[in-house]
């Protein structure tokens, strides 16, 4: 649903909250925290549990409560650790301390990481927090680590992440649209996934035989897209998501999505 610019227009805003006031039952999945999310959503009326960090968490939009944690082992964290430093590479860390939310660096190496982390506090992310040494914080709910660096520099530790740990993560590589040319490679454990999250959702409300429409522009909605019984992916989405997609729209850039829903909604 965002813009270039990472935001929802005001004609999106206007005809989600109409919708949402007339009952449609409707959520956001994604690979952002929900402190992030509540900037973009700001003034969105959602009633439902959002999904973040790709479904790590089940959380409260207004309040920010995670109401399901899906962390990584705590056997496997400090072995991720060692991989990512053996490739010398630089994480950020996220976790939950029981309390608040964490997003721990022990350095900015690169100005990919220097994008994040200017955005972050740009965006006033309460969750920064400088550490000597990350591993210091692994008595947390470790959900995810980041790592920011150029793609040649990433594939060969996505590669041997999948190797060491099959079936035990869930890693993604991707480009960064706002900063080209720096990748992200996500960790999260192998139950943090949008389509499984969408399904303990379902389950709660009681909307398990319900027609589920999902929408996406990335690859990490894939297994979300086989989940839906309609899956709209956006013209900008990438082709290995399209290839899942049960319908293609318009760009983000067009409001497309919002336009689809209102459509569908009101049977046009």
């Amino acid at each position: 649903m965002l813009r270039g610019d990472a935001a929802l227009s005001d004609f999106a805003k206007d005809i989600l909250n109409e919708l949402l006031d007339q009952g449609l039952p409707f959520t956001v999945a994604s690979a952002r925290s929900v402190a992030a999310m509540q900037k973009i959503l700001h003034g969105i009326r959602l009633r439902l549990p959002v999904i973040e960090f790709n479904g790590a968490f089940i959380s409260d939009l207004a309040s920010g409560r995670h109401e399901v944690i899906h962390e990584l082992d705590k056997d496997l964290v400090p072995e991720i650790l060692r991989l990512v430093r053996q490739h010398r590479c630089t994480p950020f860390l996220s976790s939950f301390n029981g309390k608040e939310d964490c997003l721990y660096y022990e350095s900015i190496a690169n100005e990919g990481m220097r994008w994040y982390f200017n955005d972050r506090t740009k965006a006033g992310d309460k969750r920064l927090r400088h550490t000597v040494d990350v591993s210091d914080t692994f008595d947390e709910h470790a959900v995810c680590f980041t790592i920011i660096d150029r793609k040649e520099a990433l594939s060969g530790l996505a590669a041997e992440l999948e190797e060491v740990f099959p079936g035990k993560i869930e890693i993604h590589l991707f480009e960064n649209d706002y900063s080209p040319g720096w990748y992200w490679l996500t960790v999260h454990d192998r139950r943090a996934t949008k389509d499984q999250a969408i399904r303990i959702l379902l389950d709660q409300l009681g909307l398990s035989g319900a027609e589920l429409t999902v929408f996406g522009d990335q690859s990490n909605d894939i297994k979300m897209f086989k989940l839906a019984h309609r899956a709209v992916a956006v013209a900008n989405a990438t082709d290995e998501l399209k290839r899942y997609a049960t319908r293609i729209i318009g760009t983000n850039e067009e409001d497309s999505v919002v336009r689809y829903i209102m459509d569908d909604f009101y049977g046009k």
